[in-house]
């Protein structure tokens, strides 16, 4: 039995920068990752990096082939340097095995024939181990072929003539929106009664159309029966009809990836099989801690990061940040062109009681569309008429992805609006916009 003084369970943004700051502090640490693939975490082998790389090479006209090629690698380069980041630390031992909890301090080893190869303790643990597809119990689910995950989609070896999606999420829009720029067919079938329901409705529609105007399909209202298996093609048959297809992405969500023997622990889990954590990410067990995905909320690898942040705060530092500061989320939906959200929409400020006012500007305003030779999209903010402060924002065009993030800063340090209308932005880009945006 080997003692560490802190043992980190999955390679994820989080536990790997914790892993490499408790190290600097002359601690000692044990990193344990089961899959030699996810060696940095999901988001740079089966996630963000390799779905953005799709994203923009096909926005830039870049084959399906050769876009595959550079995604993968890209990915290979960065699971290199993540590893070598660690695994070249005097103070940090990779543990290439499958992680079980034997006790609340004892943590076995598992080799790929499910023997026990070690068994780690440690003063300090921390359970980094993502999430996992949700799999509904649809008919024929178990047999079907041509049926992939997100993760399995992007590694996909040929280019899907039709690609038909179960889910109109936002990963299910993102897939949508890269294989319909390749030149899929793309279908998507959606249980419920709209796409993105808890988005601004308007700036949806502008986003629905675009998507519709490169030749994506969406189904709404329609619940998946059955898959079967026709001729090396996926029928699904749904209460809408039913689809065929050489390629089928099941995006139906993510659950919290738990399988860790916690039945050996005291671990609670919540109503959604996460692992229940309090404001400085501990479980109830004192010494035990969840981060990234596994714990549930938002499944952002920033969040994995600013959980890191606030790891470092309760281990090492004053204790002062907590899940309660983190202030405002912002987000991003990387389908063509980027929708981009933080804060309220109109509709939420008004069920919230304030006193609010609504700007609305189209991208074909802004001057620098011209230079993008792209006129698509809509920007709108939310202002607190009593206070003078941004209540919130959903900006669906080019370069949005980079510029919500000044309206999340805004809106963080209380400074009123009126800061971003009257500021001299560079000429021609998209932020000068916000001289127009605010100019309420």
């Amino acid at each position: 039995m080997t003692h560490f003084n802190l043992l980190v369970i999955g390679f994820g943004k989080a536990g790997k920068t914790l892993a490499k700051y408790a190290a600097s502090q002359g601690q000692h640490v044990a990193l344990v990752e089961q899959s030699s693939d996810n060696f940095g975490g999901t988001c740079i082998n089966h996630g963000c990096i390799p779905s953005k790389v799709l994203v923009h090479d096909g926005i830039y006209g870049t084959d399906f082939d050769t876009a595959f090629s550079r995604k993968k690698d890209v990915v290979s380069a960065l699971n290199k340097k993540n590893y070598d980041n660690l695994a070249n630390d005097t103070n940090i031992e990779v543990f290439n095995y499958k992680a079980q909890f034997k006790s609340n301090t004892e943590v076995n080893l598992l080799d790929e024939d499910g023997a026990i190869a070690k068994t780690l303790t440690a003063d300090k643990i921390v359970i980094n181990t993502g999430a996992k597809s949700n799999i509904p119990p649809i008919k024929g689910i178990d047999i079907a072929q041509n049926l992939y995950d997100s993760r399995g989609l992007l590694n996909i070896s040929y280019q899907p003539k039709h690609l038909v999606i179960i889910g109109g999420g936002y990963i299910a829009l993102e897939f949508a929106s890269m294989f319909a720029n390749f030149g899929s067919k793309v279908t998507v079938i959606e249980y419920g009664a709209q796409i993105m329901p808890r988005e601004d409705q308007d700036v949806v529609a502008h986003a629905i159309k675009d998507l519709e105007d490169k030749g994506i399909t969406f189904i709404t209202n329609a619940k998946t029966l059955e898959f079967k298996n026709e001729n090396n093609q996926s029928t699904i048959v749904t209460s809408k009809g039913n689809f065929s297809a050489d390629a089928v992405l099941l995006a139906t969500g993510r659950i919290p990836n738990t399988d860790l023997a916690l039945e050996n622990t005291d671990i609670e889990l919540g109503e959604r099989g996460e692992i229940k954590v309090n404001d400085h990410l501990r479980t109830s067990v004192e010494h035990i801690y969840a981060v990234g995905d596994v714990k549930g909320g938002l499944q952002f690898t920033y969040i994995s990061l600013d959980d890191f942040r606030i790891l470092k705060s309760s281990l090492y530092g004053d204790q002062s940040r907590t899940t309660l500061n983190r202030g405002t989320i912002p987000y991003t939906v990387f389908i063509d062109p980027p929708f981009s959200r933080v804060g309220l929409t109109a509709k939420e400020a008004q069920s919230q009681g304030y006193n609010y006012i609504e700007n609305t500007l189209l991208v074909a305003q802004i001057p620098r569309h011209k230079i993008n030779n792209d006129a698509r999209g809509i920007f709108k903010v939310v202002i607190n008429k009593d206070t003078d402060l941004i209540l919130g924002a959903t900006l669906y065009g080019k370069e949005s992805e980079e510029i919500i993030n000044l309206i999340k800063l805004t809106i963080d340090q209380y400074i009123p609006y009126q800061v971003l209308r009257d500021t001299i932005y560079t000429h021609p880009t998209i932020v000068e916009s916000f001289n127009d945006l605010f100019n309420i």
